[in-house]
């Protein structure tokens, strides 16, 4: 087996509903990525259902959506999950209606948590039950200073994602990750995640949607590959974002990728399999193998030149040789 999957329709006709990442996939900073609207547009049109799934807690679902809306994508309040509401459905299934929260975040994370029936305070003292930080831009020294207080002094901790960088229209960011590793630098305590890659954000993302047999789609494999693979869900890849196509050649096998697109557009088009070929793996005329090491590629269209090379490289590293990718152009695919 190749570890891509194939098929000879339309990308939408063979999933459901489409479980989306935001940052890097739909937009970049504050501008669409000018493929998005159409791609989305064609799948909806198909019957596709689609939820967008993000590590972001700073907003609420509705001001997603709004965004959304503006940049030309019509969504609903209800078709977006957050990891504020993911880490807001965790804190409730281990603490009552009416425990007393202290949160790091945005107003996004206090709206979910004020949800599901927690009450929320602004201290370390006395204690609260728990300690739940989410991204925001305004987030403080004070703010992480007042968390670790009340951890230390036996508050539970929950994050809603750990990703550590956040890419933007300037470049890249830290991230909710780095910010709650100051906390555990200075309590020593590790908080449990809700979001990418723990799964179960795709899981109630589908569930949301009523999907049978839905598909992550993201730009980052160690968030949302990682997490669609842990959820048992099918992955696509658009290379519109954080990781390019050397960077899913080197994936390890719970990150990769079963589909790999330049953007959204790729929803509207066949995706076809690798086939085994001899000692390689072949792509309409594209050719990968890995002979002493070292991979080669021939062919015209640089993505079907990718799928081929993933296809020899996993194979090759699954049977414990380290491939050698210097050198070898025509894989990356910038869009």
């Amino acid at each position: 087996m190749s570890g891509l999957l194939g098929t000879d329709q339309p990308l939408f006709a063979a999933h459901d509903a489409a479980l989306v990442d935001l940052d890097g996939v739909v937009y970049r900073g504050p501008h669409a990525i000018p493929t998005a609207p159409a791609g989305l547009d064609a799948a909806r049109e198909a019957g596709m259902s689609i939820v967008f799934v993000t590590n972001n807690a700073s907003r609420e679902p509705g001001t997603v959506a709004d965004h959304l809306t503006a940049l030309g994508m019509p969504t609903q309040t209800h078709e977006v999950l957050t990891a504020a509401q993911a880490v807001s459905r965790m804190v409730a299934e281990e603490f009552p209606a009416g425990s007393t929260i202290l949160v790091v975040g945005g107003p996004g994370l206090r709206t979910a948590l004020t949800e599901v029936g927690m009450t929320l305070v602004e201290s370390a003292d006395p204690t609260p039950d728990a300690v739940v930080q989410g991204f925001h831009p305004d987030v403080s020294w004070k703010d992480m200073a007042e968390a670790s207080y009340a951890i230390t002094a036996g508050a539970r901790f929950f994050a809603s994602n750990r990703d550590l960088t956040i890419p933007n229209d300037r470049g890249t960011a830290p991230g909710n990750g780095a910010l709650v590793n100051v906390v555990v630098t200075a309590t020593g305590v590790q908080p449990p995640s809700a979001g990418k890659p723990a799964p179960e954000m795709f899981r109630l993302a589908a569930a949301q949607a009523g999907a049978q047999r839905p598909m992550v789609i993201g730009d980052r494999l160690d968030t949302d590959l990682m997490g669609g693979n842990a959820a048992g869900f099918p992955g696509l890849l658009v290379l519109t974002g954080v990781n390019d196509g050397r960077d899913a050649l080197l994936a390890p096998a719970g990150m990769r990728p079963s589909y790999i697109g330049r953007d959204l557009g790729c929803l509207a088009h066949p995706h076809p399999a690798p086939e085994r070929d001899g000692d390689g793996w072949r792509v309409r005329n594209a050719f990968a193998r890995v002979t002493a090491a070292q991979l080669e590629v021939s062919g015209d269209v640089e993505l079907d030149r990718l799928r081929a090379a993933c296809a020899a490289t996993w194979e090759a590293a699954d049977a414990g040789i380290a491939v050698n990718v210097e050198g070898v152009t025509g894989i990356a695919v910038a869009s």
